[in-house]
């Protein structure tokens, strides 16, 4: 793949990029979306943060974590409680850490 290619290739993904994103303000008139799409939209934060953290947390090297000595699942229960507890995110974090550090670090899990 030669320079013309990659220049071609980079105004195509920038063309597509901004036809997409900009899709919604070429109309006239306001776009209202269902009342479905609104409350599954509501959900896709979650969603999303839960696929990224689920895994980070429960699998190591393409597997499930088959020991209770792995730091992650300690600290990823310290930081739930915190949340549920006060629901501070700076708290969740600062609590977390504070649990896997010590497990990670001074006992090696």
């Amino acid at each position: 793949m030669g320079g013309p290619w990659i220049i071609v290739t980079i105004v195509g993904m920038t063309i597509a990029t901004v036809v997409t994103r900009c899709f919604f303000f070429l109309s006239e008139k306001e776009w209202a979306l269902p009342d479905w799409a609104e409350r599954g939209l509501q959900y896709a934060p979650v969603a999303a943060l839960a696929a990224v953290i689920a895994p980070e947390v429960l699998m190591s090297d393409g597997r499930l974590v088959a020991t209770w000595h792995d730091a992650r699942l300690y600290a990823s229960l310290a930081g739930v409680a915190w949340y549920v507890a006060r629901r501070g995110v700076l708290g969740t974090i600062v609590v977390g850490m504070a649990v896997y550090l010590p497990l990670h670090v001074g006992l090696g899990w």
